[in-house]
């Protein structure tokens, strides 16, 4: 071999990019994902924000209106979980950019839908269900698609960078509730119908967006597989060595039961204690806090009473108006929590980053139950929550995506993350009983966010033993060492 043939050849063989900084079509490949996140973010969040006045406009009482919350949620999040176990399994399947680009017209057009001023709850859950398919499936395909195209030395910086830019997208809906909602009792709808813009992140990935050559060369499909990394890099790149390495492939019944062989069961129960609390205590905040602030009755502090309007209603703490004003500083916290994990994620070996976060995120949600009346208070300790929340979060996107193997990555992630919004799902239905049980109002005290948030602390408390003592160190390695 010639020393100019050397030189374009990677020195350590089936290295992929590791090793290389990332290149201007790096940029453009992680830009596309940026943009993908942000319009399916658009779409995750915006319920949590309008759904006051959804109930509003739909006549819904207190009662009725939290078990609507329950049941809305419920069938979301169902669809989450269907999206995150064949997401990993489609994608697997056809691939990684043909997953994405069908996640992204499915959330689109089923948000549309949700918008439509049809009066028909099933639709509406319907519409809703399938929007958490989608969103979920882009979620679990972007993130191994990221762990795949990103080099060892930068994955975790790259994970969390993009989902800080796409995340952007929260406080900016926020933002546009915070203006459109107040303007009238039906102005909810459009809200959704932003969610339609999403159908340009579709053209423009459709156009630009590469295959990951890991999927390929796991196809056997190695000759594409080093084009791509050639356009990416710059580089020839001989990938025959990484083609050896590459097990045989396997069905979704040998990866579900690769993850409980006892090379792989450790990291399997210590993923699943992890999703099982954690994830159902940050989307308890995404989703109930707003309801929530505006079910907080002002006390007549002579009477101890609540305060009864004109009309015999009761004078709510904080009107629609300030309600969404507070969630739209909190929404901040999203991409900030995004940008914290791309400057955290690769120290510690992850799981050290994990821990600070959910120790602080617990903190953060303790005291946000104490001082909800309270308004700079709620903002700010919202805000926090949400930071530790959403980097603790993609630090353990980063974690799942490198405990198991290539073949394994995107079935065993999908599974993982399926089962984190199935107890989302089954979480719904334990809101308004511990609502019923802890909450209400009892003389000049509200009990409702006490209750709901002091439980979503001890939630993100519980796993940290665990993920101390068991947890592996896996920042910073090749995929392929790491499996």
């Amino acid at each position: 071999m010639s020393n100019e043939t050397a030189e374009c050849v990677l020195k350590k063989p089936g290295s992929y990019f590791d090793g290389l900084t990332v290149s201007g079509q790096h940029k453009v490949i992680f830009f596309i994902i940026m943009m993908a996140y942000f319009f399916e973010q658009m779409d995750n969040w915006n319920f949590g924000f309008i759904a006051p006045a959804i109930f509003q406009s739909w006549g819904l009482g207190q009662a009725e209106s939290n078990q609507a919350m329950a049941h809305i949620v419920f069938w979301y999040f169902i669809g989450m979980t269907s999206g995150g176990f064949l997401g990993g399994v489609i994608s697997d399947f056809i691939g990684r950019r043909k997953t994405f680009l069908i996640a992204i017209v499915l959330f689109s057009s089923c948000s549309v839908i949700n918008g439509l001023p049809i009066d028909n709850l099933a639709l509406f859950i319907a519409a809703r269900s399938l929007t958490g398919f989608g969103v979920f499936c882009l979620m679990v395909c972007s993130q191994t698609y990221i762990a795949e195209m990103a080099p060892a030395e930068s994955r975790g910086k790259w994970q969390g960078l993009v989902a800080a830019v796409g995340f952007c997208a929260v406080p900016v809906i926020a933002f546009l509730c915070r203006i459109i909602v107040p303007l009238s009792p039906e102005a909810w709808r459009f809200i959704f119908y932003f969610g339609g813009i999403g159908i340009k992140g579709f053209v423009i990935a459709f156009k630009f967006l590469p295959e990951s050559p890991r999927w390929l060369v796991s196809r056997g499909r190695i000759d594409e597989a080093e084009a791509i990394v050639k356009n990416v890099t710059g580089k020839d790149i001989d990938l025959s060595e990484a083609a050896k390495k590459v097990p045989p492939r396997i069905n979704v019944g040998e990866v579900l039961y690769g993850m409980f062989t006892r090379k792989y069961l450790g990291r399997t129960i210590l993923l699943f204690i992890l999703f099982a609390m954690v994830t159902p205590a940050g989307f308890t905040f995404t989703t109930w806090t707003g309801k929530l602030l505006a079910t907080i009755p002002v006390i007549d502090q002579v009477t101890g009473q609540a305060v009864i309007d004109a009309a015999g209603k009761q004078v709510m703490l904080y009107d629609q108006a300030t309600m969404l004003t507070i969630m739209t500083i909190i929404s901040c916290g999203v991409p900030a929590g995004c940008l914290l994990a791309s400057f955290i994620a690769d120290k510690g070996g992850r799981k050290l980053p994990l821990a600070a976060t959910y120790a602080l995120a617990a903190v953060a949600a303790i005291l946000f139950a104490n001082f909800s009346t309270h308004f700079y208070l709620v903002a700010l300790l919202g805000f926090l929550f949400s930071v530790f929340n959403m980097a603790g979060g993609f630090i353990l996107f980063s974690y799942t995506a490198e405990s198991y193997p290539t073949q394994m990555r995107n079935t065993a992630g999908g599974f993982h993350n399926g089962l984190a919004r199935l107890a989302v799902s089954g979480f719904q239905y334990v809101i308004p009983v511990i609502l019923a049980t802890f909450g209400g109002t009892v003389g000049l005290i509200n009990y409702d966010i006490p209750a709901i948030f002091t439980t979503c602390a001890i939630m993100f408390i519980v796993p940290i033993p665990f993920l101390l003592l068991f947890g592996q160190r896996t920042g910073g390695k090749s995929l392929e060492d790491i499996s």
